[in-house]
């Protein structure tokens, strides 16, 4: 028996030591997922990213684990808690970047791995907060990726020395901050893409020794002062701008280095008019500059066809002249017909009509019409009574509106005659509201259809007829039931106004600080003011990242947020940023409340994102659910800044509850409420890279939602 039991007794502690042993064994491998200084997103990032170059040696590394910012890993950079840089140049890398390699890293400012051997082809899925972003010297292959217009923040671009091929991707329409470009020493082709256009603070580009060709024209406006496009296959003229430039290397193409003649100037054969913008689906194709040689024959031929041309052209004009002299007369009845009385059943072709006619005055005719215009009519009588000497509608003005704007059969070209009759001559009445673009007025027509029309104030702003147009149509694409739809335009005699599908004219702004009750009571409760917060974000989500590439808000407040009788949200002004380079200094908003909604970097530099977006986001969130203004100068002076009064007790449960609406009556769930500041909290954070992103918003307003179904 004895026996037994030290038999039991051995088995007993042999079992014990072993669960001790797994014990030990199971806590040794969960070390490395315990809490650590740096961020958990960025460790699984620098982790993965670690793999992806095959383990290399570097001092600290690891790929599972571990703490970069506490233990000073090798090249890289922390600020608090987040990875803000690595910068590994020279490290005798190898591997290859898989798609995702670099997607997790939530607040990386700098990546540089320049000169390294790393293969395999650029990651699509790139972090979004990337200022400078350097593969210089590696053995990159495939084309560039073109989520690089995600990049809404890089500065610093540098692909150099690689074996990328293919050609530019169109996709630089949102890199507005950057101001160095090197492309050089790869294998890319094709032309520059029109969207470098854009590139509005781009002072370095080099993209020589490489395939590309064509002219370029595209660079001619941008703020370059370091320009090599050396042993390229570029040809034709280099612009004027363009060699002014201090540091310009050319050699090794075909170009012509003398001054390209001047646009202005009758050109021998018909071309497009110079002010032609592009068009939708391309740059408009021009014949290329003759070459400086010339064989005699083909300048005997030149010439024959000049006088040919010269001969045609007079008989042409005569034709002309005398046709306008017996033609006149009847035009003119016509127009003032037209112009007169307009009747249901000829409406669309009344539309075409003064599109087709009314609008193709020349540019300088359009100049000295538009000086007739007051500022909230257009006078019909000096329109019907235009001087005979003037050429009949027919400029290449309006052939350009109707080129650039039709390719969709719902943005229509309206004149200014329809909008006079919509908005009864822009009358005080239809007046809506005011913004920083020009004021907004409710149209109705025979049909009692309703539109608001956008008459942007010629006062307050010059815009070319090209950015006109090109802006329009980029605002005319962006489609979501969150959204503001544009639905036509006009340019006519100067004016620039824009034609949107009447949604509502009750703002948020009206509700939240209305002292009507039947008004505030569409915000009665706690749930309708998730809804309505949850639709808005949902319209800046699709801005921020449902479209070719990113659209920056930069004035997202309550004024702008249109809400009808059934809580139905739709944000306006999308897209019409793009207008602000046009618009004086004076006009835009510098008062304490508007400056409120603004992110820190925006008041500091005027560096605008979708980041600050998100910010504004916040502020606006924050003051759905306070029903405070942003700023309230009859406030201590404390509390007059509404996101930074808040910021300190977002995370206070009792200051929580005192902070709400009182108009809610104390009718809200706690867990919601917890749920709703910490979304703000996050959003209004100072550095915008520690702001989430609009999709991760949505999601969380959602799970408030969950949280609010209880309470109505």
């Amino acid at each position: 028996m004895n026996h037994k039991r030290m038999v039991e007794a051995k088995i007993t502690v042999n079992l014990r030591l072993v669960l001790l042993l797994m014990f030990c064994t199971e806590l040794h491998a969960a070390l490395p997922f315990f809490p650590t200084f740096t961020n958990s997103e960025d460790v699984y990032a620098v982790n993965k990213l670690y793999s992806a170059l095959g383990s290399p040696s570097l001092s600290g590394w690891t790929a599972l684990g571990g703490d970069p910012c506490y233990e000073l890993w090798q090249g890289v950079q922390c600020t608090n808690n987040r990875i803000t840089a690595i910068m590994l140049s020279g490290a005798n890398l190898e591997g290859k970047l898989q798609d995702d390699s670099l997607a997790n890293f939530t607040s990386l400012l700098t990546l540089d791995l320049s000169n390294n051997s790393i293969g395999g082809s650029i990651p699509d899925k790139l972090p979004s907060t990337l200022q400078i972003f350097s593969l210089a010297g590696n053995q990159f292959g495939g084309t560039i990726p073109s989520s690089i217009s995600y990049l809404t923040s890089i500065s610093d671009l540098s692909l150099s020395g690689n074996l990328l091929t293919g050609e530019l991707p169109d996709a630089f329409q949102s890199l507005a901050q950057l101001v160095s470009l090197k492309l050089s020493a790869n294998k890319l082709s094709g032309h520059l893409p029109p969207s470098m256009r854009y590139l509005t603070s781009l002072t370095t580009m080099h993209v020589q020794n490489n395939e590309l060709y064509g002219t370029l024209e595209v660079l001619q406006t941008l703020p370059l002062k370091d320009l090599n496009i050396a042993n390229n296959q570029f040809s034709g003229f280099i612009p004027e701008n363009l060699l002014k430039i201090p540091n310009l290397q050319a050699d090794g193409n075909q170009l012509n280095m003398t001054i390209s003649p001047s646009p202005e100037q009758p050109p021998a054969t018909i071309s497009p008019s110079p002010e032609q913008p592009l068009a939708i689906d391309g740059p408009v194709q021009q014949n290329a500059p003759p070459s400086p040689v010339y064989h005699k024959r083909k300048t005997m031929d030149v010439k024959a066809i000049a006088y040919v041309v010269a001969i045609g052209s007079s008989i042409i004009i005569a034709i002309a002249i005398l046709l306008v002299t017996i033609c006149i007369p009847t035009w003119k009845v016509k127009r003032n017909a037209s112009l007169v009385k307009v009747e249901s059943s000829t409406l669309e072709s009344t539309e075409g009509l003064d599109s087709a006619n009314n609008t193709t005055q020349s540019t300088q005719n359009n100049q000295e019409a538009g000086k007739e215009v007051e500022e909230h009519k257009v006078n019909l009588k000096d329109l019907q009574s235009i001087s005979p000497d003037r050429k009949p509608p027919n400029s290449d003005e309006t052939q350009t509106t109707q080129k650039r704007l039709n390719y969709t059969s719902s943005v229509k070209s309206f004149s200014v005659a329809i909008l006079q009759q919509y908005t009864n001559s822009f009358s005080e009445e239809n007046l809506i509201r005011e913004c920083r673009f020009g004021k907004f007025y409710l149209g109705k027509d025979e049909d009692r259809k309703l539109y608001i029309v956008l008459k942007m104030e010629e006062r307050k702003s010059k815009i070319p007829l090209s950015s006109f147009l090109r802006i329009a149509e980029d605002v005319s694409r962006i489609q979501h039931r969150n959204i503001a739809e544009l639905v036509g335009y006009c340019a006519e005699y100067g004016q620039r106004l824009l034609v949107y599908k009447y949604y509502s004219q009750t703002t948020l702004n009206d509700i939240i600080h209305s002292r009507d009750h039947s008004r505030r009571t569409l915000l009665f409760s706690w749930i309708s003011r998730i809804r309505v917060a949850l639709e808005a974000a949902k319209a800046l989500e699709y801005l921020h990242g449902g479209g070719q590439y990113p659209i920056v808000h930069q004035q997202f407040e309550p004024c702008n947020i249109l809400i009808d009788d059934e809580l139905r949200v739709c944000v306006s002004d999308c897209g019409l940023a793009s207008f602000l380079p046009f618009i004086s200094e004076l006009q835009q908003s510098h008062c304490p409340r508007a400056l409120s909604y603004n992110a820190p970097e925006v008041n500091e530099s005027g560096n605008w994102s979708v980041k600050s977006d998100v910010y504004s986001f916040g502020v606006v969130l924050l003051e759905l659910f306070t029903g405070r203004e942003p700023y309230d100068s009859s406030r201590p002076r404390a509390e007059r800044h509404l996101a930074s009064w808040a910021s300190g007790q977002l995370h206070d449960i009792d200051a929580l509850v005192k902070m709400v609406d009182p108009a809610l009556g104390g009718r809200f769930p706690i867990r919601s409420l917890s749920r709703v500041a910490d979304i703000v909290s996050r959003c209004i954070q100072e550095e915008p890279e520690f702001r989430p992103s609009m999709s991760e918003v949505v999601q969380d307003l959602i799970q408030a939602l969950d949280a609010s179904n209880s309470i109505l």
